[in-house]
């Protein structure tokens, strides 16, 4: 295994696939992988773990078919394993999320295998927590109120996750602020709480340094310069009317929308009582771009487009702020839960197994392997999956939800149709009903299940006796009704007994575009021979081959 700044590969854990009502595939086996692995890392021996045979790798086409969108793991079907070959950023894959996996779907053919994998990808302690800027100035009243004013700061960003993610902050030495950490999800929104009165005569200006740690070993850390300003001016904050506003919103809603209208009062007079919203710096830029706010009357508006499946619920942090010399700052938070509407169709997947199946396959033969998932949820993400024409072909469903074989039905016959397009629908169980379709066209291929067929039995011919040796006398013909070799046609003349033996000794036969000329060797004599009988059989190419045979009549004029 491949290491970095710690052994890239951890515990190996095999599991079986079990039956799943919830309607997700659990992985087979599960691998774990540091970021940052070097080209080549092997993640674990997948062929092995799967208990398949690595002679057979290359002929079996075993192979990733899904998952891994920028090709960071393949597999070397050589030995089986499943190595890093490309760039693995943890951060750029999933963010902050505590889990971070990739899902890959393999097959294998002949006989057809599908498994499911999951790769955890383990965090590496490789960046530090930063604040959005160096230097932070603060303005504050001598009269504010020692444990009842909080002062907020901006939350230092760190892009790692779990243990390596933002863990605490220190606030420099000093007697007369301290520390209050919010915590939200993964967020720690620092705030500084007065513990003691000012005096701003005593002293007018504080030098703090707030350092943010995460909890990597060895830890990371960064900074920012606190310069806090002391006033005696302006004695009130704002107060919203609630702490937390809860809201539900339909996704998709029109640009312009009002999400919640927010209200919040000054006792004091004058600017210092004129309230103006906005929101807290600490969001994430994606906030910003979905909502705005109406600095004059607190009024949220829906700014960008809203999608469910994207993400379900927002929590927004809002600040009314006075126009004082010194403005003083309330908060409140809003949650904005968005509901589902059924506005994504299924996706349909297909694994072809072959595109070409013999006619003579036996009913319950498997085609190809569909799956379909729908990025709803509820009712709305549930989907069923049919054929729309009357085929001999069936879906049959699989253990796993939305997962289906595609198999034959009836017996074929090449002969009667020897192309189908089939179109597989599926459909979601939301109001109005959402639907998508795939078209996949499938070859019959042939087998020698016909024999030659000749034109006409008997054939009846007169000839003129003393005809000229070695020429053609008459012709025939069959035709086969199945393709390529197997229908491909040779001729001969069948020994025959007594008088007609000794005739058909003198006969031949060669095959010219299509048609079996017979050929005369000598000249008849009306007077010793007046009609003879013999056989002519045609067999077809294909293996086992099938022939025909047809009686021929000859009258001597």
């Amino acid at each position: 295994m491949a290491t970095r700044e710690y052994t890239a590969f951890t515990a190996i854990l095999r599991y079986f696939t079990v039956l799943c009502f919830c309607g997700n595939v659990l992985p087979q086996i599960r691998y774990s992988i540091a970021e940052e692995s070097a080209r080549g890392s092997v993640v674990g021996y997948i062929a092995k773990d799967l208990g398949l045979d690595v002679n057979k790798l290359k002929e079996r086409r075993f192979r990733i078919v899904s998952g891994s969108k920028d090709g960071f793991l393949q597999i070397n079907q050589d030995n089986g394993a499943l190595f890093v070959s490309g760039n693995i950023d943890r951060e750029e894959l999933c963010e902050k999320s505590l889990l971070c996996a990739v899902n890959l779907k393999t097959v294998a053919e002949n006989p057809s295998e599908i498994h499911y994998i999951e790769v955890e990808i383990v965090d590496i302690n490789d960046n530090s927590p930063a604040f959005p800027v160096r230097e932070k100035h603060l303005e504050i009243p001598e009269n504010a109120v020692p444990q009842s004013t909080r002062l907020p700061l901006d939350a230092a960003r760190d892009s790692d996750a779990g243990l390596n993610a933002l863990h605490k902050y220190t606030l420099s030495p000093n007697n007369y602020f301290e520390l209050d950490i919010k915590t939200r999800e993964e967020d720690k929104i620092p705030f500084l709480i007065l513990k003691k009165q000012l005096d701003r005569e005593q002293t007018p200006t504080f030098n703090l340094t707030l350092t943010a740690f995460d909890g990597g070993k060895p830890e990371r850390s960064g900074s920012v310069n606190i310069t806090i300003t002391v006033v005696d001016i302006n004695d009130n904050a704002p107060l919203f009317d609630r702490q937390v506003y809860s809201v539900a919103l339909e996704e998709n809603v029109e640009i312009g929308s009002l999400v919640v209208k927010l209200h919040a009062t000054d006792l004091d007079e004058g600017a210092n009582g004129q309230v103006v919203y906005g929101f807290d710096k600490s969001l994430m830029r994606k906030e910003f771009e979905i909502f705005e706010i109406n600095s004059n009357t607190g009024d949220i508006i829906v700014k960008g487009s809203i999608d469910f499946e994207e993400q379900r619920v927002y929590e927004l942090d809002i600040q009314a702020s006075d126009k004082g010399q010194v403005p003083l700052t309330g908060h409140c938070s809003i949650i904005i839960s968005i509901k589902d509407l059924n506005d994504n169709t299924p996706e349909i997947d297909v694994t072809s197994l072959s595109t070409d199946i013999v006619e003579d396959s036996k009913p319950g033969t498997i085609i190809s392997l569909i799956s379909a998932s729908d990025r709803d949820s509820g009712e709305n993400g549930m989907v069923i999956c049919s054929l729309t024409d009357d085929i001999p072909f069936e879906l049959k469903p699989s253990f796993q939800k939305s997962m289906y074989s595609l198999i034959t039905k009836d017996l074929l016959d090449r002969e009667t149709i020897s192309l189908y397009t089939i179109t597989i629908m599926c459909k979601d169980r939301g109001e109005p009903s959402l639907s998508s379709q795939k078209t996949i066209q499938i070859n019959i291929a042939d087998v020698n299940d016909n024999s030659p067929v000749f034109t006409q039995n008997p054939f009846y011919f007169y000839i003129s006796e003393n005809n000229t040796p070695g020429t053609s006398i008459f012709s025939i013909n069959a035709f086969d009704i199945d393709q390529n070799e197997n229908a491909q046609i040779s001729y001969h003349i069948l020994k025959a007994e007594g008088h007609e033996a000794n005739m058909v000794s003198y006969l031949n036969i060669n095959l010219v575009d299509g048609n079996a000329y017979v050929y005369a060797l000598k000249g008849f004599d009306f007077e010793t021979t007046k009609m003879f009988q013999f056989h002519i059989v045609a067999s077809d190419s294909g293996t086992p081959s099938l022939s025909n045979n047809v009686t021929v009549n000859v009258f001597i004029l």
